[in-house]
């Protein structure tokens, strides 16, 4: 089940949003692949499936699986929304919080938060800037997730584009609240990016469409995935 181990972050986490390429089916077959290459390589990988996909695929692999979004609302009559209240009892791992598509008030991240936290699941909150990054964690999320939005499906890569906002980000984030795990991302398209990404001190990244919009999802995530291997590796000379 993927509600499994669920305070680790992945390393790498793929949003899936509603691309037509990974819905259906296709949801499934990706999420396996991550789910043997995760076994391969000792990445621990993560995806976030559209909601209609989102129980099959949480059904099918034993990664984490997220939700895209999950609104600050209890059980009860709130119809077309999801309550963080359900997530665990379906096996869901946590949420994607505020993304950039889906903007939400910080009285409404907070009381997520909290939730999620009860239920021992995870929060993944994105932020626009080093300085929102350090604002949400201080609402005491599993993770957050520096996303520059004019950067975002562009190809071209916070690693390389804004590097200081990573490190600036990581700086902020690491000497006010060190549990708080720092993933970045936006424009992110190879492994050099991913490897940059965690020399510059991320913990992980959080992608899209390099992924997702990709001919072969499974071959482009692989090539994503040795970004992370080639990070661990101990760096020779002096």
């Amino acid at each position: 089940m993927a509600g499994e181990g669920l305070q680790r972050i992945p390393e790498v986490v793929v949003n899936l949003k509603l691309y037509e390429e990974t819905s259906r089916g296709r949801a499934v077959e990706l999420a396996r692949a991550a789910e043997k290459l995760s076994s391969e390589t000792e990445v621990l990988i993560g995806l976030a499936p559209n909601p209609l996909d989102l129980w099959k695929v949480v059904e099918e692999v034993d990664i984490p699986v997220f939700t895209q979004h999950v609104d600050a609302v209890p059980v009860g009559a709130h119809t077309g929304h999801l309550s963080p209240y359900l997530l665990k009892e379906y096996g869901v791992a946590g949420s994607i919080l505020n993304h950039s598509e889906r903007r939400i008030g910080l009285n409404e991240i907070s009381w997520t938060i909290g939730v999620l936290s009860e239920q021992g699941l995870v929060s993944i909150v994105c932020a626009v800037s080093p300085r929102e990054a350090l604002a949400a964690a201080s609402l005491g999320p599993t993770s957050v997730a520096l996303e520059p939005p004019e950067l975002i499906g562009t190809g071209i890569s916070v690693s390389r584009a804004k590097p200081d906002a990573i490190t600036r980000a990581v700086s902020l984030v690491r000497n006010a609240h060190p549990s708080v795990k720092i993933l970045c991302g936006a424009g992110i398209t190879d492994s050099g990016d991913v490897e940059r990404a965690l020399e510059l001190g991320a913990d992980g990244v959080l992608l899209a469409s390099a992924v997702a919009r990709h001919m072969s999802p499974e071959r482009k995530l692989r090539e994503l995935v040795e970004g992370v291997v080639k990070a661990r590796r101990p760096r020779s000379g002096p």
